[in-house]
């Protein structure tokens, strides 16, 4: 039963002696033998198995060895096996050209010296099964290499999970309080540092805790998501909107408007969130109606620090909650500089 892991050498020639006495001297090179009596012969074994090396009579009918290493080097499949020519007409240099221009890469002279043949054999199929270890290392480690780049994609997703999850709130997917400040700070870094103005706008929910009581948590969360997807709808290119908890939002105007044009927003946005929430509770559908109570903060140059314009927010908030709720509220100047 012949092993597919040993190497396997074609002889070709036209000559029955001849395959015989090949036969014979390669009989312990550690191969297998595969003998072909012409070219067409010899091609049709290259297209069914991989050689390690051919030793391709030269003098054939038909088609010469010249003609069959030209066609076995331009086939794709087969340019990279070695063949050496067996030949009695290769004494001169115009016929060695002629062969290495063919494709061979070697040549041996009859009458055949045993050493040589044993020997230049014994060289190819060194040089063969260190490519085919070379080859091997190169899947494993390209199989190794994929592997590397799965665990990292798969480490890298992990880690933006987890910063997401410590910088977003798990509920409505908007940024939390730790992102918040993390991005009021920086907004009022770059207004002194001569960027653009900007304003703070806080929110509560008026009417929530009746939702919350009277159809349960699950529809109250419904309720938050809901707020938080109308929220992100008025956003602007620069702005933030957070959760900072409960029923209590932030908005961060990147941009400073004129102050009619910060609050005619700021009132849109409070009629956009008193739109009724058709919603699913435990009991059945249901129509949610709430609204909101807005304070507004914008920037200015003598402001003291962010925690100074988030507490003139907050008072315009609760101001805007004993005015009677559902309306926007802007800080006064003074109490923003405090």
């Amino acid at each position: 039963m012949t092993d597919t892991t040993r190497p396997k050498i074609l002889v070709v020639d036209d000559t029955p002696a001849n395959l015989v006495a090949m036969r014979r001297l390669l009989a312990h090179a550690g191969a297998d033998l595969y003998e072909a009596g012409s070219g067409n012969e010899a091609l049709a074994l290259c297209l069914d198995h991989e050689f390690a090396l051919i030793l391709l009579d030269v003098n054939m009918p038909d088609m010469d060895g010249f003609e069959v290493a030209s066609l076995l080097t331009e086939a794709d499949q087969l340019h990279e096996t070695p063949i050496i020519f067996v030949t009695a007409a290769y004494a001169d240099d115009l016929n060695r050209l002629k062969g290495y221009r063919s494709g061979a890469v070697d040549y041996i002279a009859k009458p055949i010296n045993d050493v040589i043949l044993q020997s230049k054999v014994r060289v190819f199929l060194e040089l063969y099964a260190a490519r085919a270890k070379l080859e091997l290392t190169l899947e494993e480690l390209s199989e190794r290499n994929h592997q590397l780049q799965q665990e990292i994609a798969e480490r890298e997703r992990v880690e933006a999970q987890v910063r997401h999850q410590a910088t977003h709130d798990m509920l409505t997917g908007l940024p939390n309080r730790v992102l918040f400040h993390d991005r009021l700070g920086a907004a009022l870094r770059h207004a002194l540092e001569g960027g653009p103005g900007f304003a703070l706008v806080l929110l509560d929910i008026d009417g929530f805790k009746g939702i919350n009581d009277r159809h349960g948590h699950p529809a109250g969360d419904a309720l938050l998501q809901a707020i938080a997807a109308r929220l992100k709808l008025n956003l602007r290119v620069g702005d933030t909107v957070a959760r900072l908890g409960g029923d209590e939002f932030a908005l961060i105007v990147g941009q400073m408007q004129a102050l009619p044009v910060l609050l005619r927003r700021c009132e849109e946005l409070g009629a956009s969130l008193a739109e009724p929430y058709p919603m699913v509770s435990p009991q059945g559908a249901v129509v949610a109606h709430v609204s909101a109570s807005i304070g507004v903060a914008p920037w200015s140059a003598q402001v003291a620090s962010d925690e100074a314009l988030i507490q003139a927010a907050d008072r315009a908030l609760y101001r805007a909650k004993d005015g009677g709720k559902n309306r926007c509220v802007l800080a006064d100047e003074t109490a923003a500089r405090s």
